[in-house]
């Protein structure tokens, strides 16, 4: 570890764990950062039976928050997030410009909302086959200077290519410094997009 050494926050999508996130993440940045996987705090059952009840020995997923409670949702991720940063970046001495989030599916609109509202708190942003916040180009956010890596996928079940192209611009709003790229494939982790990311946070080490 040395002045250049990352902490990255990485969030796993609905219905996922951090476990499996931390996997991903590991492959896809090498082993040169500090990697946290944050929990999402709700957790249901991955299989349910016909009267929504949970199917015997079915697995535990974890979300993020439903849509009609959102506030409350929105506000409890920032929470996390800024207690957890806040813990390691005293840990590990690492300054707010070197921290990064990085999310996947349902939380990459809600590191948006985070780094928009408290602009300070990281020095980078990755998000993959995730959605832009429909508020975005409101003036509830500040401006972002952290750079931001979007990946989205041509064949994204949620976020369809048509509606996906045109991130790049929304997040100009109030983003300056965006990188988009879109890659084949479904609603999945990007698994090919080790090389895209490592080039990415190599520009935030110098920083």
């Amino acid at each position: 570890m040395d002045d250049r050494t990352l902490l990255v926050l990485t969030l796993h999508g609905y219905g996922s764990n951090p476990e499996a996130m931390l996997r991903l993440s590991e492959m896809a940045l090498g082993g040169d950062a500090i990697i946290a996987a944050l929990r999402a705090p709700n957790q249901h059952y991955l299989s349910s039976g016909p009267l929504g009840t949970p199917v015997p020995g079915s697995q535990i997923g974890y979300n993020w928050g439903t849509t009609p409670h959102a506030a409350l949702n929105i506000k409890l991720h920032h929470e996390m997030v800024r207690i957890i940063s806040a813990e390691l970046r005293a840990r590990f001495r690492i300054p707010a410009r070197h921290v990064v989030l990085m999310g996947f599916s349902q939380p990459v609109g809600l590191n948006y909302r985070f780094i928009g509202t408290h602009p300070e708190e990281a020095g980078g942003v990755i998000a993959m086959c995730g959605g832009v916040p429909k508020d975005w180009e409101e003036d509830k956010y500040a401006r972002v200077e952290a750079p931001i890596l979007h990946i989205s996928r041509s064949e994204d079940e949620f976020f369809p290519e048509a509606v996906a192209s045109r991130f790049p611009e929304r997040l100009k709003a109030h983003a300056p410094n965006v990188e988009f790229h879109m890659m084949p494939g479904k609603h999945r982790f990007p698994s090919k997009a080790g090389a895209l990311i490592r080039a990415f946070t190599d520009k935030l080490k110098a920083s």
